[in-house]
């Protein structure tokens, strides 16, 4: 029988957490433009990808003068800013591949860089929440929210490539609003033992997951394996876990020693971790160590969301006390349609990742290494990880198995 909420038992709302009704984790109408102040940040940061392929970033850089970030005061500036000292900072350190790295950030980058992040809880290095949630905008801003009306702010290189990689991952994480939404519902009827209610919010739920996995399928159409592997990825990649970089990076005028931050990652979207929490899913430790360490590269109302919807009553306890038909199916469903999202995300890495490594070790082994074949151009630091730095095929395959053991409700 359903019981009411007590004033003790505040209804769970996704108001506190920064999470738009519309648009989930994805930052609403990203600012295009910074004050006018910080016009050389954004006149550089709007042409990284040709002054990468003159070989004249890091000079670019190193004339910029060092500008004071007191004057960025809204939370879409601070988004802005630092997704353009990202862009900038992730050329100057890849410009001349893995051969020819930086030690050093120099300080007119990496003083602002830190203030910005500092102000908004991020690291300094690309993030999820930057080049995906904050990176984008509508070509015709009363058009639809869809491939053909929807562009960068700002781009590395790849071309064509980098825009579907980016853009693809933000529908995805569109497609996930209705997830999103529904968390409040599922745990609110938990709360107060309301069957009913709970196995409609997992219908959509499932739902969800589905147009998810629908979205991720436009990968294929998109992006380019060869490009991703072979021209992309090193520009998505990290100063830690990351042997070109062993000893990470020295933000001059920060700090000394130097920093270590991963690279860009899947497991930086907030989506799935919300959705383990609220099924139940437990990771193995060192996938969970991963896991649990990529939250601190979201914003921090995100992670905090994640944290306490980890400390509610346990939905699949809720499920198993129950036993109610209908209820267990919905959950059922939950489980497999996230299942699936992940077997597919093993067949988009696969496709995007393994197969071109393998060519281009045959192309190296080969004695082989050719202008015309992209995956030749690939880093081999890299070869076996996600830019993240985790051991990519085993990771994924152990994060999708401990997925499987929540259909287990005996």
């Amino acid at each position: 029988m359903a019981t009411t909420i007590t004033d003790s038992q505040k209804p769970f709302s996704l108001d506190p957490y920064h999470v738009s009704e519309e648009f989930g984790f994805i930052l609403p109408a990203p600012l295009a433009e910074l004050p006018p102040y910080y016009q050389p940040w954004m006149d550089i940061a709007q042409h990284v990808t040709e002054l990468i392929y003159s070989h004249m970033l890091r000079s670019h850089i190193l004339k910029m003068p060092l500008l004071n970030t007191q004057l960025l005061e809204s939370h879409r500036e601070l988004r802005l800013a630092h997704l353009a000292l990202s862009v900038m900072t992730m050329g100057y350190v890849w410009q001349e591949g893995e051969d020819d790295t930086v030690k050093m950030l120099p300080r007119n980058l990496a003083i602002p860089y830190c203030e910005v992040s500092q102000r908004l809880g991020l690291p300094p290095i690309l993030t999820h929440a930057d080049a995906v949630l904050a990176n984008w905008r509508k070509r015709d801003p009363q058009g639809l929210f869809d491939m053909e009306n929807l562009e960068l702010l700002v781009t590395l290189p790849g071309g064509d490539s980098v825009r579907g990689f980016f853009m693809v991952t933000l529908l995805v994480e569109l497609a996930a609003v209705p997830a999103i939404k529904s968390i409040p519902l599922v745990i609110n009827g938990v709360q107060c033992g309301d069957a009913e209610t709970v196995t409609r919010a997992l219908e959509e739920f499932s739902q969800a997951i589905q147009g998810m996995t629908d979205a991720l399928k436009l990968m294929h159409v998109y992006v380019k394996p060869e490009v991703f592997y072979g021209i992309m990825r090193i520009y998505l990649s990290g100063w830690k876990d990351n042997s070109s970089m062993p000893a990470g990076l020295v933000y001059e005028g920060v700090q000394a020693e130097p920093m270590e931050y991963s690279g860009g990652s899947a497991a930086q979207s907030s989506l799935l971790h919300c959705f383990d929490e609220l099924l139940g899913v437990k990771h193995e430790a060192k996938s969970g160590a991963f896991l649990t360490r990529m939250r601190n590269y979201m914003p921090p109302s995100h992670k905090c969301l994640i944290q306490d919807i980890s400390l509610q009553p346990s939905l699949r306890g809720f499920v198993q006390q129950q036993a109610c038909e209908p209820l267990t199916a919905a959950f059922q469903l939950c489980v497999t349609k996230l299942l699936a999202l992940r077997s597919y995300h093993i067949n988009v890495v696969s496709r995007f990742i393994t197969v071109p490594a393998a060519r281009a070790r045959q192309l190296r082994n080969q004695g082989n290494i050719s202008q015309e074949e992209t995956v030749s151009r690939a880093p081999t630091a890299l070869e076996e990880k996600g830019t993240g730095g985790s051991g990519i095929m085993s990771f994924l395959k152990t994060v999708r198995d401990r997925t499987r053991d929540v259909f287990n409700l005996k």
